[in-house]
């Protein structure tokens, strides 16, 4: 298996992991404050992080690293998961999930913006069409107008476009595992406060159901599915592993399905169909790095 293939299945893991987000971040926000699940599920992860860094010895970053580090964090450690709680708050996982779609053709735009990765005209027009479908799929449901949430969803894509890029790159050099440990990290000082603040303010008393979501959201969303998904990344490419995320949405629609009671029919599925084409052609097509 070739660094390609490797770094597809490695991101194909961390996407699966990360497609139960909106589920189960929908299941802990319906009873407790979403920016204080958005805050929260840093605030323990940065802790089990800081942990795995002592544990292992690891070197800190230098003032290069650290940079990059600022701006994954920006992403991926605030941005995301505070724009998509809120939106979990006002519409169904299953929306969220098709408004998601268009992440892969945002985290390709950052990485050949940022690092001048250069997808062949056959590669974008693949992102292009996998953007479009997902977009209409949105559309098709929302009776022709976007609602008022996605707004917020869309920044949450620009977000995570940007700290997949970032700190997918910055995985060829310091593992995926220090990156998101260390992006984590860096945000502890700001967001711990934050956190217990939220809590004392809004109250964190919910049932053993809502904390099963932020445990998940804690400990997969958060840290764990990053292994994988950064280190695809780093192996594979950022444009052409990017792609696979063209299949999160389909899988948390899934996910919605089993663990939400949402509704999964045939349309969604024959849009479920058409992306994974689009995935699979776009993995043909050339990308110079």
């Amino acid at each position: 298996m070739n660094n390609e293939s490797k770094g597809m299945v490695l991101g194909a893991v961390g996407v699966a992991m990360f497609s139960l987000t909106l589920p189960f971040t929908r299941m802990a926000v319906a009873e407790l404050n979403p920016v204080f699940v958005a805050l929260g599920r840093a605030v323990v992860a940065g802790l089990i992080a800081a942990l795995l860094l002592w544990r292992i010895g690891a070197v800190k970053p230098n003032a290069k690293q650290l940079k990059s580090l600022l701006i994954t964090a920006m992403g991926v450690v605030v941005g995301f998961p505070v724009f998509s709680s809120l939106a979990m708050r006002d519409v169904p996982a299953s929306h969220g999930a098709i408004v998601l779609g268009i992440l892969p053709f945002a985290t390709a735009l950052f990485a050949a913006l940022r690092f001048k990765e250069r997808p062949s005209v056959s590669f974008w027009l693949m992102a292009i069409v996998g953007s479009a479908l997902v977009i209409g799929f949105a559309l098709q449901q929302g009776g022709g107008a976007f609602q008022m949430a996605d707004l917020a969803l869309f920044v949450a894509v620009i977000a995570a476009a940007m700290g997949y890029a970032e700190g997918g790159r910055l995985s060829q050099s310091m593992g995926g595992q220090q990156v998101i440990s260390w992006a984590l990290i860096l945000s502890l000082p700001l967001l711990l406060p934050l956190t217990i603040w939220l809590g004392w303010r809004y109250g964190i008393h919910a049932s053993p159901r809502a904390w099963f979501g932020f445990a998940y959201v804690s400990l997969f969303s958060m840290f764990i599915g990053f292994f994988f998904w950064y280190k695809g990344l780093a192996i594979g490419g950022i444009a052409r592993v990017g792609q696979v995320q063209l299949l999160q949405p389909f899988l948390t629609l899934l996910g919605a399905a089993l663990i939400l009671g949402e509704q999964l029919n045939f349309n969604n599925m024959g849009f479920a169909l058409a992306v994974i084409a689009v995935v699979t052609l776009g993995r043909r097509m050339k990308i110079q790095r």
